[in-house]
């Protein structure tokens, strides 16, 4: 094991740049996928006759599915169709259809959790349903949402290393460019990955405690 040099001051930066492009992927694909699991689970809570029947056939369907096939769906099979994404936006486009999918059932179930009683009482007193959803039931239900939410971000942010089979220059690509340079490096090289990684998950583990502990 050459810790000495796998840590050279070019092999940090190499992996700096792809740990930055890590990083990228996975707050853009976090924020939206954020807002589109909003709006799916919404809509699946409403129950829109029809709309959230169709809403729960692709949902169910993209959750059974493992994230590596809607990463080659969308890098190899889209172009046939004339859609031709780059590896990043392939990797972002994947990662937004797939985590949007798991985020809106952490939604409809943190909506289905607020007492049916407040949702009465808010519509006894001349709400309507739109207006009782956004004021009464919404902000409660993202309140304890918070847990399960920062939790499936970490599992984004992990996610993002399977963007390695399309060549996407992330973290665990630029890991195994170096690690081909000599055997001497792989032991080195995954154990700083390792540590990269588990510094941005435990930070965001922090944070989602932090967020429960204050609404205790």
């Amino acid at each position: 094991m050459d810790f000495i040099g796998a840590y050279s001051p070019a092999h940090l930066a190499f992996l700096l740049e792809g740990f930055l492009v890590t990083l990228e992927v996975a707050f853009i694909s976090i924020f939206f996928s954020f807002i589109f699991g909003i709006i799916i689970g919404v809509i699946r809570y409403t129950k829109i006759p029809g709309v959230s029947r169709l809403f729960a056939v692709i949902v169910e369907t993209i959750r059974n599915l493992p994230l590596l096939l809607i990463i080659f769906f969308t890098y190899f099979a889209l172009p046939e169709v004339g859609l031709k994404l780059d590896k990043f936006y392939a990797a972002i486009a994947a990662l937004v259809v797939f985590e949007s999918a798991m985020l809106s059932e952490i939604v409809r179930g943190g909506l289905n959790s607020i007492d049916k009683g407040q949702i009465e009482a808010a519509r006894s007193s001349g709400l309507s349903y739109i207006q009782t959803l956004w004021h009464i039931v919404l902000p409660q239900a993202l309140r304890r949402m918070v847990p399960p939410i920062v939790s499936q971000f970490i599992s984004l942010l992990k996610d993002t290393s399977l963007a390695i089979v399309i060549s996407l220059p992330e973290l665990m690509n630029h890991a195994q460019i170096i690690n081909g340079r000599s055997v001497n490096y792989v032991i080195p090289i995954f154990l700083l990955v390792a540590f990269m990684y588990f510094a941005v998950n435990y930070s965001l583990s922090l944070v989602s405690r932090r967020l429960e502990y204050k609404q205790r």
